[in-house]
């Protein structure tokens, strides 16, 4: 029987590898050729793509150059460079309405979370006239906001509303909702909350409706409580649309520009006076473009930056 001559190391050193033979450039991907019916669908989509740049990046262009000037509604004016991004980023108003924004945002998206998830949850039982209930709880999103808000100001507005005589038979004293600082700054988070949860509720609704129930099942057979049910089971497999929604729902609360407007102005006193309120007064109120141009780039910056943390989060998940 003949046997090989080599060396141990030569022999180690000629094993397989399971690549064939060749040059490295042997090794790389061959190159796609291109067909006509890739060519074609290519000649399809080209207008598209042509269509939504100059939709959007001729506004963007034209936003980004006057951010940099001193202008009005009537003139460019003069470039100033970066000077209008700094007088925001020292101006006091500037700080105050983005800390409403903070809270505003936060309060918005939590709570309406929270309330859209537990009202989801709800209706995954058996209630009576369960159709009848979706229908309702979705009003708050389907009915326009001027009719919300002028609804909540007949509530709310005045000693004589609703809401403070509701108080004032309970004890409570008759609350200024609207007009003293806080209650105002409180009662248009719980607006936006009202407003807000029917979307969240939608989102949720449509997550759960994809885990199996064989899971909580096996679940209960295990002996999981209805704790750990939700915490182990539905937040983990409802976690991407979970971000999702976040992700929505920050861009709504940070641009929501008539639940603000129309409940409050802004006021009193500023105390609700978020960064899209402050960017409108300056560029149609003050008739100061530059500023308030400047003002919605630095939102946009925020708005970009969460939204990728959270697409972050939306890839462990998919990952995971």
């Amino acid at each position: 029987m003949a046997t090989s001559t080599l060396p141990p190391r030569t022999r180690a050193r000629t094993k397989p590898t399971g690549r064939a033979p060749g040059p490295a450039g042997d090794l790389r991907r061959p190159r796609r050729r291109i067909t006509p019916m890739n060519l074609t669908l290519v000649l399809f989509v080209v207008p598209s793509v042509l269509l939504l740049l100059l939709l959007n990046a001729y506004p963007l262009g034209f936003g980004l150059n006057q951010s940099v000037r001193d202008g009005s509604l009537l003139d460019d004016g003069q470039f100033v460079g970066l000077a209008n991004y700094t007088d925001a980023l020292t101006s006091t108003a500037f700080w105050e309405a983005a800390r409403f924004t903070l809270i505003f945002t936060v309060v918005g998206v939590f709570g309406s979370w929270i309330v859209g998830l537990g009202l989801a949850l709800l209706l995954r039982t058996r209630t009576p006239a369960r159709g009848l209930f979706k229908v309702l709880l979705l009003l708050p999103w389907v009915v326009p906001i001027v009719v919300s808000s002028t609804a909540w100001n007949w509530l709310v507005a005045t000693p004589s509303s609703p809401v403070p005589q509701l108080f004032d038979a309970l004890g409570w004293g008759t609350p200024l909702f609207l007009a003293d600082p806080t209650l105002a700054a409180i009662t248009v988070c719980i607006f936006k909350v009202w407003v807000s949860f029917p979307f969240m509720m939608m989102m949720s609704a449509s997550a759960l409706a994809s885990v199996d129930p064989v899971v909580y099942e096996a679940a209960r057979m295990d002996g999981a409580s209805p704790r750990q049910q939700f915490t182990q089971i539905t937040l983990p497999l409802v976690a991407r649309s979970t971000y999702i929604s976040w992700i929505l729902m920050t861009i709504f609360c940070v641009n929501d520009f008539p639940t603000i407007y129309l409940l409050t102005g802004g006021g009193p006193v500023n105390a609700t006076t978020s960064l899209v309120v402050l960017a409108y007064r300056s560029v149609f109120q003050n008739f100061e473009t530059g500023s308030g141009v400047a003002i919605a780039f630095l939102m946009t910056a925020v708005l970009v930056a969460v939204s990728v943390v959270l697409y972050r989060q939306i890839r462990k998940v998919d990952t995971a």
